[in-house]
């Protein structure tokens, strides 16, 4: 999954999951992705931070603290390495469980399934509710030949 922060001509900013780069795309194209305020299917992808997953909750004031970002960051040979070996070493060491794995992870934290590493698909309201239930997850890196 990933998430993308989008806009439409009227400034309007929001977020959307998707299964992926591809999936966000032929959407856009079809006219799938209306604007929640307005309703324009004229969304673009805007700069957004990265979404990291910590067992700590930041005190409010540091929550809106600017972070830095970077449009476009040139990756280095090295580090694109990493991340291919990062997701690679989930994929072949993990179950994968597509659709089913807000289920298949909450078995998993509540004793129910034998503990084991899983990945799949889950939605945005599926994660939020995963981390209010103290259950972590985090995305599978996107790398560029997952065309993002």
């Amino acid at each position: 999954m990933i998430r993308y922060t989008l806009s439409c001509p009227h400034e309007h900013a929001f977020e959307a999951w998707f299964a992926g780069s591809e999936a966000y795309e032929k959407q856009k194209k079809a006219g799938l992705i209306p604007c929640p305020v307005c309703g324009s299917t004229d969304v673009d992808k805007t700069l957004m931070t990265p979404s990291v997953s910590t067992s700590r909750r930041r005190p409010a004031e540091q929550a809106d603290a600017p972070v830095p970002v970077a449009a476009n960051p040139p990756i280095s040979p090295e580090a694109l390495a990493a991340l291919r070996q990062i997701r690679d070493q989930v994929t072949e060491n993990a179950d994968y469980v597509g659709a089913d794995f807000p289920e298949e992870a909450r078995k998993i934290h509540y004793g129910e399934r034998e503990k084991t590493g899983i990945y799949g698909e889950a939605g945005l309201e599926d994660i939020k509710n995963l981390h209010e239930e103290g259950i972590e997850v985090m995305p599978l890196p996107v790398l560029p030949e997952d065309k993002n």
